[in-house]
């Protein structure tokens, strides 16, 4: 299925159950809601799908059940996050015979690697498969940048399509359209300037609130791409507190917890990732409470048109 970086495109989390095994049942729950609302492509196994703890092999059992939830109604991405440049080609090959429609490719983990390196590592993994490539830009989290000379070295690279931007600098949207133009699509990656990198330009929204509210995240998008900026302004400051869980260390735990509390998740996480406890625990099922008890109504935009 054809990928066409337009859109919302959850980083959708890993359920599992109490003893750590992956929980299908609740996974296929959540991704026939992510579609059924509207979204436009999911994305498994990123940071917030827990893929540190992941073996290749439960890659391609999400993959499989994502593909046949799905059943052709939205394309299937599967994240990249290794350490060296032949695991990063194994699973990109191996996720491509498994029917992936596109791949997110993050920088080498661990080794710091110069622009060089990077920039040859994506090449790499890109002339080693057919799948269209969405590249991540978070140095504040990984701390390699992908900057515009790389995207520039890039640019030949016809299967590298797309920028998930998640600098927290929006100027970085302007930036890379004055420099490309269209070659690459841009999709924002963080959640709380996501409006705001949607103004400028920006062409799609990879999210991880979404998770527990895919209507709203999908209503904002849609009203910012109408051009009606009051009405998404109205939606996204009432949701910006639980935007906020997204950029914490604990996103994996928060936004779990506020699946839970929608009715389309369960909270387990897998070592070393634990429960929360405490204070802390109180305090993000408060903020999530909040939220629930003043969730706008979004009836009215069923039948939004953009364009």
């Amino acid at each position: 299925m054809q990928v066409n970086w337009n859109g919302v495109y959850p980083a959708v989390t890993t359920k599992f159950t109490k003893d750590f095994q992956l929980d299908i049942p609740a996974y296929n729950k959540n991704i026939d809601f992510q579609i059924e609302s509207g979204v436009d492509g999911i994305i498994i196994g990123g940071s917030l799908g827990e893929a540190s703890t992941l073996t290749n092999d439960e890659r391609m059992t999400l993959l499989k059940e994502t593909i046949e939830t799905s059943a052709g109604r939205v394309p299937t991405l599967v994240n990249v996050a290794e350490r060296s440049t032949t695991d990063a080609v194994t699973l990109a090959q191996m996720a491509e015979r498994n029917g992936a429609d596109g791949l997110m490719l993050l920088p080498p983990m661990q080794y710091k690697a110069d622009e060089h390196e990077t920039t040859v590592y994506f090449k790499t993994v890109a002339e080693n498969t057919s799948l269209p490539i969405m590249l991540y830009n978070n140095p504040v989290d990984y701390k390699i940048a992908v900057t515009i000379p790389m995207l520039d070295a890039l640019a030949q690279v016809e299967n590298i399509q797309a920028i998930k931007e998640s600098s927290r600098d929006i100027t970085n949207v302007t930036r890379q359209k004055n420099a490309f133009g269209d070659r690459y699509k841009i999709l924002c990656g963080v959640d709380t300037i996501a409006l705001e990198c949607l103004a400028a330009g920006a062409d799609g929204w990879v999210a991880g609130l979404v998770n527990a509210f895919p209507r709203e995240t999908v209503v904002i998008f849609e009203l910012v791409k109408a051009g009606q900026i009051e009405e998404a302004l109205k939606i996204y400051r009432w949701f910006m507190p639980l935007l906020e869980l997204d950029i914490h260390p604990k996103l994996v735990q928060y936004i779990k917890l506020a699946e839970v509390a929608a009715g389309i998740g369960t909270e387990p996480v897998r070592p070393p990732r634990l429960a929360l406890e405490g204070e802390e625990r109180k305090k993000i099922i408060e903020i999530i409470d909040l939220g629930l008890k003043n969730r706008p109504d979004l009836s009215k935009y069923e039948k939004l048109v953009i364009g």
